[in-house]
């Protein structure tokens, strides 16, 4: 089912998939504020992920989502390159720092910045301060690090950024629901690109 692009109110269209009584669907929504919605609708229409198998990427159980939908979370399957709860040392680092400056966890526009920030300040650096296009393109293609998301690296041919994918399932830990890593796929490009070779 295609939805608004800008939805206030997934209702009708939860209680579609609702009545098609399929055994799993995949919701791909924007980040923002629709996860939080969607996930009230969720709740709201009484989906269960023990009858249904709900999958997505992951705004889908973003932590402002997984506050709106509490236990009813539980089981949801998504696929995501970051989440707060990442288990590594620059993670920790990262995210007792951000908390500490904004009061919040990151999310994934966080760790995009940082990230970037990460690649214009190697390619300053590698350049000698020089800014041009070309100078600075040279500078990032086949760039490697570890980001609090773990190893991350630019494709040299299609300056794409390369990054670990990991599957997650809502569970509640410690009396807390979030995000457990379960799987992940390592140095993830661009299927699309990569497919069109």
């Amino acid at each position: 089912m295609r939805i608004p692009i800008a939805n206030p109110d997934f209702s009708a269209f939860v209680q579609r998939a609702k009545d098609s009584a399929a055994d799993g669907i995949f919701v791909f929504i924007p980040g923002g504020s629709q996860p939080a919605a969607l996930a009230k609708a969720l709740v709201e229409r009484g989906m269960d992920p023990n009858k249904t198998k709900i999958m997505g990427q992951g705004e889908l159980t973003e932590e402002s989502a997984l506050k709106a939908m509490g236990d009813s979370a539980l089981g949801i399957i998504t696929a995501y390159h970051y989440d707060h709860t990442h288990d590594s040392a620059e993670n920790r680092r990262f995210v007792t720092t951000y908390n500490a400056e904004f009061q919040r966890n990151p999310d994934l526009f966080s760790v995009g910045g940082y990230d970037g920030m990460h690649v214009i300040y190697e390619a300053l650096k590698d350049t000698g301060g020089k800014t041009d296009g070309d100078s600075l393109i040279n500078a990032a293609k086949g760039m490697k690090w570890e980001s609090p998301r773990g190893p991350v690296s630019i494709d040299p041919d299609t300056r794409d950024i390369i990054n670990t994918v990991y599957i997650r399932r809502v569970e509640k830990l410690n009396g807390q629901i979030r995000n457990v890593e379960i799987a992940k796929f390592e140095n993830v490009k661009d299927p699309i690109k990569a497919h069109m070779k």
